[in-house]
């Protein structure tokens, strides 16, 4: 199956437009594992066990890992991902962007090595630094478009008055991505939940791509705004698919052992209010 069939079979699955953000900061653990770098495999482990049901993706944050020595405990993450939820896809966010041999290194790092059905990337420096990926049979790739940072406006809203219709940056990239470099039909966007227009812009741009859209939850995205600006919808199929991640509301809605359960009851909120703003 390619990325795009597993989130439609995910979706339709779990019910479910929830990504699952596993950003683990042992600083913000739990009192019986806080602080130990060492658990962070546990740690995510019992999270992606307990909402396993109720995600479309799993989005992994390289650089929690990473910071903290743990690229093996990710390996040992995604392979446990494969047991316990088989039909969930895995987004690894790395928002890696670079050109031509280390592209191909970073494909195969994201790809092989971890084992993901998709990759966050930066399109900054062009074509040749997305290219390799799409090189990988079914695999996804989502271009930073419309970020929901406050430095996000230093670029991507800065018009291009030497391209037709003196796009914003951000609309520019979504046209590429709809368009000409969308070779192996796996390209998708990243679109922050905090800008419900420019998402509903995006989307009138690029109508057929998934839209991964964070920012819900502990940033203070709109569920329900978000839904109606990104999702897009033809009888009970999916023409325009939404991938609304929550990270940390999810992660750390309890400090104690039973942060497992809290976590569930918190994704299972943001599924159903997502789900229930689907169908207003």
């Amino acid at each position: 199956m390619t990325f795009i069939d597993q989130l439609q079979a995910a979706t339709r699955d779990n019910a479910s437009l929830l990504c699952v953000g596993l950003d683990p900061d042992p600083a913000k653990f739990p009192a019986h594992l806080k602080n130990d770098a060492a658990r962070i495999y546990d740690f995510c482990a019992a999270i992606v066990d307990a909402t396993a049901d109720l995600a479309c993706a799993f989005k992994p944050q390289i650089a929690y890992f990473a910071a903290h020595r743990a690229e093996d405990q990710l390996e040992k993450l995604v392979a446990h991902m494969r047991r316990a939820a088989p039909k969930v896809p895995v987004i690894l966010d790395a928002k890696r962007g670079d050109i031509g041999a280390t592209a191909e290194q970073y494909a195969i790092e994201a790809f092989e090595r971890y084992g993901a059905d998709a990759v966050t990337l930066s399109p900054f420096m062009g074509f040749d630094s997305v290219e390799p990926y799409l090189r990988h049979q079914g695999k996804g790739a989502f271009l930073l478009c419309r970020t929901s940072n406050p430095g996000g406006d230093d670029l991507q809203a800065q018009r291009l008055s030497t391209v037709d219709g003196d796009p914003l940056l951000y609309e520019h990239v979504a046209r590429l991505a709809q368009g000409p470099w969308n070779l192996n039909g796996q390209l998708g966007l990243v679109v922050g939940a905090t800008y419900p227009a420019e998402i509903a812009r995006v989307r009138e741009i690029a109508p057929t791509l998934p839209l991964l859209i964070p920012g819900v939850g502990a940033q203070g995205g709109d569920a329900a705004a978000t839904v109606r600006a990104g999702l897009r919808t033809q009888g009970d199929a999916i023409t325009g698919p939404i991938i609304v991640n929550s990270s940390r509301a999810i992660l750390y809605a309890s400090p104690h052992e039973d942060f497992a359960a809290a976590a569930r009851a918190a994704a299972l909120k943001t599924r159903d209010e997502l789900h229930a703003a689907r169908s207003n």
